[in-house]
């Protein structure tokens, strides 16, 4: 029985991405069209981007949760680059982050606790099967 401390994180991610996708996860119309924070330039390439921080929202709570949108709005932040001025760290973009979770939510794999989200029985279940998946396809 394998759970996400024995998976590399970027094959969960893009498993859990594929199962969110195929289940009522849905893309906000406007995820097309914004950067995912302050101190991108660019808007993401990725045409999955939706789903694949939604699924890297869920690991992170399966992980370190409870967990606010504060919190992830570090993790998800990069290191703005200037010509003139020094490079410092800014927060991702809270309400991409914020969407990400309610549907997580709707979906029923989280839910809100006193100091943040905290995965649920069926969110650890969703979790711990794409694990499974994925450890039984390398053996």
């Amino acid at each position: 029985m394998a759970n996400v401390n024995d998976v590399k994180a970027d094959i969960l991610i893009k498993a859990l991405s594929e199962r969110l996708k195929a289940s009522e996860f849905k893309k906000p119309g406007y995820i097309d069209y914004v950067k995912s924070g302050a101190g991108k330039d660019r808007l993401p390439d990725s045409k999955d981007f939706w789903y694949m921080r939604g699924a890297s929202i869920l690991r992170q709570i399966y992980l370190k949760g409870p967990v606010g949108v504060e919190r992830l709005r570090n993790r998800y932040g990069n290191r703005k680059e200037s010509v003139v001025h020094k490079k410092h760290h800014m927060k991702a973009g809270g309400s991409i982050i914020r969407d990400a979770m309610i549907q997580l939510e709707s979906l029923q794999l989280v839910e809100k606790g006193k100091k943040g989200r905290i995965i649920t029985a069926k969110g650890k279940s969703f979790v711990d099967k794409a694990c499974n998946e994925i450890s039984q396809g390398a053996k």
